[in-house]
C-alpha cells in the first residue's frame, strides 16, 4: 500500500518529488543535464574517497601517538582521554554552529569541503610546536571544529551523484572515512618515525585531501535545493518521525564505534604487553588492520542496504558488533590470534551500518535542509562519544578488559529497537526503493 508523504512528514517538503537542476533553488555551480553516466559516477565516487581518505587522516593523530606522548609529556589517564576527546568536542561544536547557521545548505558544499579541510591541517600541525597537552587541547578542538565542515559536507556531496545505489556510494564514502582513521596508526606502526613527524604527515595528507577538493569536487545532477538561512530548522529535523528513528539508531551505533577506536590500541598493547611482548609497532600495525577492516565493512554494508534494505542491515550489523563487544573481554588473555580475529570482526561491522543511517536521512528529510538534517545527527552522535571515550579508560583502571568493552554494547541494542520499529512503520516505504 503507498503512503501520502506529506502525512508523514507533516510540514516538510514532499519527498516524492524529485528535484531537477532547472528548479526552483538548484545551485548554480550544479551541472546542467540531470542525467549522468555510471563512468561519471564512478569517477566522482572516486575522488571524493580520495579526499575523504586524506582529509581524515588528522581525526585520530593524536590517538594513534598517545603512547610516545605519555612518556614526553608525563600523561596521566584523564589528559590522554582529553587528547582524544578535544577533537570530538570540536566536532560537535562545528556541527551544532554548521546546523544553526544551515551552512551547508546555504553556501556551496564544495566550498565549504576544501577551505575545511586546509583548516584542519593547519590546526593539526600546529601541535608539533606543543610541548605539552595546553597547548594541544585548543589546536585538537579546532581540528574538530574544522572537521565537522569535512565529513558531513562529503556525504552531501556524494549524495548528489546517486539516486539509485545511494546507500551503496555513502557506504563507500565512510570506508574512505574509516581508512582515513585508520591511518595514523600505519604511519606509527611502520615504525622509525618520532610523533612529531606523524603529526607533519598527517597534517600534509589533509592538506593534498583540501586540494584535490579545490580542484576536482563539485556538486552532481541531483542537487538538493539552495536553502534560505533559517534557524528554526534544526527544531524541525527531529520532528519527523523517520529522521529521529534513524537517528536514534545512529546515537546507539555511535555510542560503540568511537570508543573502540580509540582505545583498541591500548586494549592491544595491553593484550601484547602482559606476554612479554611490549612491541608498539606490532599493536599499531593490530589497530591500524581492525580499525581499516570497517571500510570493506561499509561497502558491503551499502550493497545490504540498497538491496536488502536499510533498517534490517543496521539492526544486523548492531546486533554481530555489540556480540563482539563483549566477546573482546571474553578472549582478553587468550590466543593472540583469537583476540585479533573477534577485533576484525569487530572491526568490520562497528561502523558497517554508519553510511546507512546517514542515507535513511537524505531519503526522509526535507529535500532543502538535507545538510542541516545529516549535520545535526552528526553532532549529537559525536557528543555521545565524548562520554564513552572517557569511560572506557576509567573502567579498565576500575574492572580490566575483561569486562570495558562490555559497557559499550547497550548501544547497539538500543539502535535495534530503534530500526526494527523504523521497519514497522508506513516511512520504511521511502528507503531504499521501499525496502526498509
Amino acid at each position: 500500500m503507498k503512503i501520502n508523504d506529506a502525512r508523514l512528514l507533516g510540514p516538510l517538503e514532499p519527498r516524492w518529488a524529485i528535484m531537477t537542476n532547472t528548479q526552483q533553488g538548484a545551485p548554480e555551480d550544479a551541472m546542467p543535464d540531470e542525467h549522468v553516466s555510471v563512468q561519471g559516477q564512478r569517477a566522482a565516487l572516486a575522488v571524493m574517497a580520495v579526499v575523504l581518505v586524506l582529509s581524515m587522516t588528522t581525526w585520530f593523530s593524536t590517538s594513534a601517538i598517545i603512547p610516545q606522548l605519555r612518556s614526553q609529556w608525563s600523561l596521566g589517564t584523564n589528559e590522554a582521554s582529553l587528547l582524544i576527546i578535544a577533537v570530538q568536542l570540536g566536532f560537535v561544536a562545528g556541527a551544532l554552529i554548521s546546523a544553526t547557521l544551515n551552512l551547508t545548505d546555504v553556501f556551496p558544499a564544495p566550498r565549504i569541503l576544501w577551505l575545511s579541510s586546509f583548516g584542519a591541517a593547519l590546526a593539526n600541525a600546529g601541535i608539533v610546536f606543543a610541548h605539552g597537552p595546553a597547548a594541544a587541547l585548543p589546536l585538537r578542538f579546532l581540528t574538530g571544529v574544522c572537521l565537522a565542515g569535512v565529513y558531513p559536507t562529503s556525504l552531501k556531496i556524494m549524495s548528489t551523484w546517486f539516486e539509485r545505489g545511494r546507500g551503496t556510494a555513502l557506504g563507500i564514502m565512510i570506508g574512505a572515512l574509516t581508512i582515513g582513521s585508520a591511518a595514523p596508526h600505519l604511519v606509527n606502526g611502520a615504525g622509525g618515525l618520532g610523533w612529531r613527524e606523524v603529526i607533519v604527515a598527517t597534517s600534509a595528507l589533509t592538506a593534498a585531501g583540501g586540494a584535490l577538493a579545490l580542484i576536482a569536487v563539485r556538486d552532481g545532477p541531483f542537487p538538493f535545493p539552495r536553502a534560505r538561512f533559517d534557524p528554526r530548522q534544526v527544531g524541525n529535523v527531529f520532528a519527523n518521525r523517520g529522521v529521529r528513528l534513524a537517528s536514534i539508531g545512529y546515537f546507539g551505533h555511535m555510542w560503540e564505534l568511537y570508543a573502540m577506536w580509540a582505545w583498541f590500541l591500548a586494549f592491544m598493547t595491553d593484550e601484547l604487553a602482559r606476554r612479554g611482548h611490549p612491541s608498539h609497532q606490532a599493536a599499531a600495525l593490530a589497530t591500524f588492520a581492525v580499525i581499516g577492516v570497517g571500510g570493506i565493512g561499509c561497502w558491503i554494508g551499502g550493497i545490504l542496504g540498497d538491496n536488502w534494505g536499510r533498517t534490517r542491515t543496521t539492526a544486523a550489523a548492531m546486533a554481530i558488533s555489540g556480540t563482539c563487544g563483549v566477546l573482546a573481554g571474553v578472549v582478553y588473555g587468550g590466543p593472540v590470534a583469537l583476540v585479533l580475529v573477534v577485533g576484525l570482526v569487530w572491526g568490520l561491522t562497528v561502523v558497517a551500518d554508519s553510511a546507512q543511517f546517514s542515507t535513511i536521512v537524505t531519503e526522509l528529510a526535507d529535500r532543502s535542509y538535507v545538510g542541516t538534517a545529516l549535520t545535526l545527527q552528526l553532532a549529537v552522535g559525536f557528543t555521545l562519544t565524548v562520554v564513552t571515550i572517557w569511560l572506557v579508560p576509567v573502567l579498565r583502571d576500575l574492572l580490566g578488559w575483561r569486562w570495558t568493552f562490555a559497557f559499550l554494547s547497550p548501544g547497539p541494542a538500543v539502535g535495534i529497537v530503534a530500526m526494527l520499529r523504523l521497519l514497522r512503520l508506513p516511512e520504511h516505504e521511502l528507503i531504499a526503493g521501499g525496502r526498509g
